[in-house]
């Protein structure tokens, strides 16, 4: 059961942020708020979203699991401003979500979650430890991609890089100590991602956003943020490809 009214600004950024990683999710409802995990098809990044209750201008909700369509989710909110109120109500006997805004009602069809797991989310002890506003990584990214589809993330204790090569093309972000919110790197590491992942994890991110990161020696990187004022929060992990000599 779910009884809800929430800003559609809050459900946009909710579908651009998972949206990233799947088409369908599983929302593990209770009565706390909202949480979800979900694992791309290739098995290289993973999400997981949490919503608290405080999200939500009214909320009432008994432990449940929907299935949504993010796809036409996001066609409804298309429908809202961002600051406009959208009503939820799970009508549990048809199997079905009623989304309302701005007078229009859409009745929307639940998927079976039977075969839609939760995975497990790995326990990373990574050394590198980092918070950087957003508007770094966003400008890395955009600086990188029409050099590669790659991109090599560095940090040690002087600083943090972001940099892509081809051929003989090289683009580089340097951020020294000094212009980085907070930095813990006993050790130097590197290393390398798929470009569209990892631009299209932190697309949904705002310049001003504190972008929690940890890394390794070819390992995953981990890439926290908050959203929804602080009552929402989204941990990515994208698999490294691992260079070869």
């Amino acid at each position: 059961m779910l009884h809800a009214e929430v800003k559609s600004e809050t459900l946009k950024k909710l579908v651009d942020i998972v949206g990233t990683i799947v088409d369908e999710v599983k929302l593990n409802i209770g009565s706390d708020g909202i949480n979800l995990k979900a694992v791309d098809p290739a098995h290289v990044a993973m999400v997981h979203l949490e919503l608290t209750k405080n999200a939500f201008d009214s909320y009432e909700a008994q432990e449940t699991e929907l299935g949504l369509n993010l796809s036409k989710l996001e066609q409804f909110l298309k429908l809202s401003s961002s600051d406009e109120m959208v009503k939820i109500d799970h009508i549990e006997d048809e199997n079905r979500l009623v989304l309302e805004v701005d007078k229009i009602t859409q009745k929307m069809p639940l998927l079976d979650t039977a075969g839609m797991t939760d995975p497990n989310v790995p326990q990373l002890d990574l050394p590198i430890h980092l918070v950087i506003e957003g508007k770094h990584l966003l400008k890395g990214v955009k600086a990188s991609q029409n050099i590669s589809d790659h991109i090599a993330l560095t940090a040690g204790p002087d600083g943090f890089d972001m940099f892509s090569e081809e051929d003989e093309d090289l683009v580089r972000l340097s951020l020294s100590k000094d212009d980085i919110k907070e930095l813990d790197a006993p050790e130097e590491v590197r290393s390398l991602f798929a470009l569209d992942y990892f631009s299209s994890m932190i697309k949904s991110v705002s310049g001003d956003t504190l972008i929690q990161l940890e890394l390794g020696r070819d390992y995953p990187v981990k890439l926290e943020f908050d959203f929804a004022e602080g009552n929402g929060h989204v941990r990515f992990l994208l698999a490294p490809r691992i260079e070869t000599s």
